[in-house]
């Protein structure tokens, strides 16, 4: 009978684990994740089987134990090695959360991690705080004693390991507090990309009525006082002290003894506060939730008292969202945006203007650093347009005032403005005179859809009346250059230049477009007609010029060529209806013919292709079974994918591996289809 017994307990835990492995598993998983440098994951779904990282793969070690009736187990981290994994069952993620899941000696634990980044709620989403979450539930039916052990690496704080470290105690009322950070806090004196922040205070907070001990100091000190049962450090004096080997860490233990029928939670904060976090023009700004807080001892007491009522809207905005999202796509969809979501915003930084109002940075990610990319935050504007459009505003804004401030030369949008977190201008070697850097019609064409999709959700064209001059000039450039691009960049500029392309033509024809919807919105109803007509004619140039039987070539002149012609897609968005919907579907129909199995190719050149252009492909098709054959692959690249990273926008369609670009705000595209579904109902 005990055989037997034992062969069933087996089966159902064989059972667990094809259900474990069947089940959607993330390239890597947001744990921490909040603007550029506070940004931090795990790259297994198991996290007992790695080391959490920043997105840049440079270690930020965090660490969690148990102590099961007497019992020490492993929840997150590799280390220290002695001590056994417990035994996971599940990993999920939502837009706002991950949670892993365990079973081990008669109880479920659950380990979350909650980024409440609501981006509806201006208040919320700029808050530089998570939540980590222990839930244990008894499924014995017996009770059991439990003590929690947790730290945080201090390598979070600085941007190589040869850096000092100070930490601190500090209680605020009913918070017990600890608080690290550089020694010598060199604030905003970096600029580029492979880079972590080195200045500004982490710190990490529990109840003070529900903490055993806390502990700033060397990792192997705490876990030691750990594992042998002892309280983490009660010595005051050794508050302060400069620590400056590998993992300084700070750490909790607390108990939570579990009944035999009711569960029971435990949680800590976590938070960072840049003090000043970018320079914008020789003006360097804080972070905008401090328009709302005196500080970080105001932000954690009040993120303490609200972590219910928090958690319980990011579960109702989680379950809104996905739900959206899967009837459009199916939960293929849903886990794609899922998994967008968080590191979409956490490439961003909001700050507040001198007078209060936001101004939204990305950081491009992975590239050069660029600060405040146009065509950056293009192709993540669906997002923004989607869940917020104040902050899709707090990005084309800075590039208008750049634009207009005597600075920028040209007569076409810039670039960018600036290597993040430094915003004074372009910095190519040549400064902003750099001119084969730039990408004139793809910029230009950018900023005019953009400015033309941020009316179309106000319903008004106020917005774009303030930057007038401007925009006027950014339309008259494509129209004297855009329908037959000279030999440039685009924004897919890891192919290259290339003249005659057909992709960036109908950009400028969609930007054209834009500029007479905001004409007519405004009441300028002559210029409105004179820009609609050209772009309609243009549109029928394009469509006999770049014909290639049954596609649409990649640039006019290269008959035998095809590419994605995701900037299409703005001709349904906005409801320009000046391409035929033939042209659309004999793309679609195309592109169906030549994905491979991880997804369509960017075009004929090469096999790879840009994630993000794919949903934005996808949701030019005219059929739901079409939009989700086009991202069913997408889907499988992300759940197969051998590169255990954060989420990619350029990758190899055969065999699924890393092509170049990690963490980058770009995945925001994948909500187009969200948005399509927005603005039909607008």
């Amino acid at each position: 009978m005990k055989k037997i017994m034992i062969f069933v307990y087996l089966f159902f835990c064989s059972l667990s684990l094809v259900a474990q492995v069947s089940s959607f598993r993330a390239p890597a998983y947001p744990l921490v994740t909040h603007d550029p440098y506070f940004s931090i994951w795990s790259s297994d779904e198991v996290p007992t089987r790695c080391e959490t990282a920043h997105w840049t793969q440079k270690p930020m070690p965090i660490r969690s134990m148990v102590r099961i009736d007497g019992k020490i187990y492993r929840l997150m981290g590799k280390s220290p090695g002695f001590v056994p994994a417990a035994q996971s069952t599940r990993a999920e993620l939502t837009p706002t959360q991950t949670v892993f899941s365990f079973l081990q000696d008669g109880i479920e634990i659950k380990l979350s991690f909650l980024s409440p980044l609501l981006v509806e709620d201006l208040d919320l989403v700029t808050r530089p705080l998570s939540y980590v979450n222990w839930n244990f539930s008894s499924k014995d039916k017996k009770a059991h004693s439990v003590e929690i052990y947790f730290e945080i690496s201090g390598l979070a704080t600085v941007d190589t390991k040869a850096q000092q470290v100070n930490w601190e105690k500090l209680t605020f009322n009913e918070l017990e507090v600890l608080k690290m950070g550089s020694t010598e806090q060199p604030i905003l004196q970096k600029s580029g990309d492979d880079l972590r922040i080195d200045w500004g205070y982490l710190y990490v907070a529990a109840s003070r009525s529900e903490t055993k001990s806390s502990f700033g100091g060397r990792s192997e000190n705490a876990i030691t006082a750990f594992t042998e049962g002892k309280s983490l450090v009660q010595d005051d004096s050794e508050q302060g002290k400069r620590i400056s080997e590998i993992n300084p860490v700070l750490a909790f233990i607390i108990p939570a003894n579990i009944p035999a029928n009711a569960p029971v939670e435990k949680h800590i904060l976590i938070a960072y506060d840049d003090i000043l976090s970018v320079e914008y023009f020789g003006k360097k700004l804080e972070g905008y939730w401090k328009k709302k807080f005196s500080g970080i001892e105001e932000l954690l007491q009040v993120a303490e008292k609200e972590y219910s009522a928090i958690r319980s809207r990011c579960a109702n905005y989680d379950k809104d969202l996905l739900a959206k999202a899967e009837a459009l796509g199916g939960k293929e969809y849903a886990t794609i945006c899922a998994l967008a979501y968080r590191q979409c915003m956490a490439a961003h930084k909001v700050v507040k203007d001198e007078n209060g109002q936001p101004l939204c940075f990305s950081k491009e990610n992975f590239s050069n650093g660029s600060m405040g990319t146009v065509d950056v935050f293009y192709p993540a504007s669906p997002f923004f347009l989607y869940l917020n459009p104040e902050l899709m505003k707090a990005q084309t804004t800075p590039i208008f005032d750049y634009a207009e401030s005597g600075r920028w030369p040209w007569p076409y949008a810039p670039h960018d403005i600036g290597k993040y977190p430094l915003g004074n201008g372009q910095k190519y070697g040549g400064g902003e005179k750099t001119e084969d850097r730039q990408m004139p019609v793809e910029e230009c064409g950018n900023m005019l859809i953009l400015t033309a999709a941020i009316a179309k959700v106000d319903g008004n064209a106020n917005y774009a009346a303030k930057y007038w001059k401007t925009i006027t000039k950014w339309a008259e450039y494509l129209k004297e250059k855009g329908f037959d691009p000279e030999n440039q960049l685009c924004t897919d500029d890891f192919a290259g230049h290339l003249a005659h392309n057909t992709n960036l033509s109908v950009k400028a024809i969609m930007g054209l477009a834009s500029y007479a919807m905001l004409c007519e919105m405004r009441g300028l109803n002559g210029e409105a007609k004179a820009y609609k007509n050209q772009a309609e004619e243009l549109a029928q140039k394009w469509i006999q010029a770049a014909d290639d039987g049954d596609h649409f070539r990649l640039a006019f002149d290269k008959p035998g060529t095809w590419s994605q012609k995701y900037n299409m897609v703005w001709d349904d968005i906005l409801g320009f209806n000046i391409f035929p919907e033939e042209v659309e579907n004999k793309e679609i129909t195309y592109y169906l013919k030549n994905q491979n199995h991880y997804g369509l190719p960017l075009d004929n050149r090469d096999s790879y292709t840009k994630l993000d252009w794919i949903l934005w492909s996808a949701s030019m098709a005219n059929s739901n079974q079409q939009f989700r054959e086009l991202i069913k692959p997408v889907y499988n690249f992300l759940n197969e994918t051998p590169d255990r990273v954060p989420m990619t926008d350029w990758y190899w369609t055969k065999s699924g591996e890393l092509r170049g670009f990690i963490a980058r705000s770009v995945v925001g595209g994948v909500y187009m289809e969200l948005l399509k579904e927005k603005m039909k109902k607008q």
